[in-house]
């Protein structure tokens, strides 16, 4: 009897080794076809992360060997009048621009939500801003388009209305380029129709039975189906937000008076013009730290008026 069990146990053991066999070549053949990704990961973003965040202890001018100084870059940060009023500026803007350009996205998608003849034609439209919206040409056609003898002037000059310098005068050039960010809300719009399609008609349709106009319908049904999208929206143009850089740097050069000198560009100086590289190191980590900061507020403050199909269901 021992010896027919030691038998049966053989191909049970047997067949446990080929499944363990099979199911290695299965991730040994998935790792062959993400390898790619992998390699192109480690080289471009994990090793200048982690070269990075050496450097941010370092004395570094892009000529000379790094010299190790420790915390003293992080120190003198603290004590940069300019670096903080970028920081200022970066949040002035963020706070300005994104609730701007979410709100346009979601207006838009609501109206393109409709059935309107020739409604692919107009999504393509508003959508083609956003596609080229960080490019040159377009930094280069809004700083045509207000500056002091620009275009808006010329119309306004037309109706008798004087115009002023938008991107020149230290109380306008932050709101201009919050305007071209608003411009640019094709990405979310695109987002806020994928989950506007996925709002069920027959909570309108019973809501309009109950006596439900169209103001309560998108209060009571449509941003709380939507709200994991709003969200998803919001995290990702307030990340975007604290990285502006084009804007800045085309538009304005970071005047007047360092109105629009933000984060990043500030960054940029320091790295590419006063080759202080440990300096703008220290300043990338930072601006990471900031930005996980922010989203994990955001999570706390925000994510508890998100409402999802889970956890209705779950009630």
């Amino acid at each position: 009897m021992n010896l027919s069990l030691r038998r049966s146990s053989v191909p049970r053991a047997n067949s446990a080794n080929s499944a363990n066999m099979r199911q290695l070549k299965r991730d040994l053949t998935g790792f062959a076809f993400i390898s790619p990704w992998l390699l192109g990961f480690a080289m471009l973003s994990l090793f200048p992360m982690i070269q990075s965040l050496w450097l941010s202890f370092t004395q570094y001018d892009l000529l000379t060997e790094p010299v190790w100084v420790g915390l003293r870059n992080f120190k003198e940060m603290m004590a940069d009048p300019r670096l903080l009023k970028s920081l200022t500026v970066t949040l002035r803007y963020a706070v300005v621009a994104v609730p701007l350009r979410l709100t346009a996205a979601l207006l838009i998608a609501m109206v393109l939500a409709q059935k309107i003849k020739g409604v692919g034609i107009y999504r393509v439209l508003l959508y083609i801003p956003s596609l080229v919206g960080s490019s040159v040409a377009v930094a280069i056609m809004w700083r045509q388009l207000f500056s002091l003898d620009g275009l808006l002037n010329r119309a306004l000059s037309l109706i008798g209305i004087t115009g002023v310098d938008w991107i020149g005068h230290p109380d306008y050039a932050l709101k201009t380029l919050s305007g071209l960010a608003a411009w640019q809300f094709g990405s979310s719009m695109v987002i806020f129709l994928a989950g506007l399609k996925q709002v069920p008609g027959e909570l309108y349709e019973a809501s309009a039975v109950d006596g439900a106009n169209r103001l309560q319908q998108f209060w009571r049904i449509t941003l709380p189906m939507i709200s994991p999208v709003i969200f998803f929206n919001l995290i990702m143009q307030t990340i975007n937000a604290f990285q502006v850089f084009t804007q800045g740097f085309l538009i304005t050069r970071g005047g007047p008076m360092d109105e629009t000198r933000f984060y990043a560009l500030y960054l940029y100086e320091k790295a590419f013009q006063s080759f202080q590289m440990g300096y703008a190191s220290a300043m990338a980590w930072v601006l990471l730290v900031l930005i996980a900061v922010t989203t994990a507020i955001l999570f706390k403050v925000t994510g508890r008026l998100v409402h999802y199909e889970t956890d209705i269901k779950g009630r």
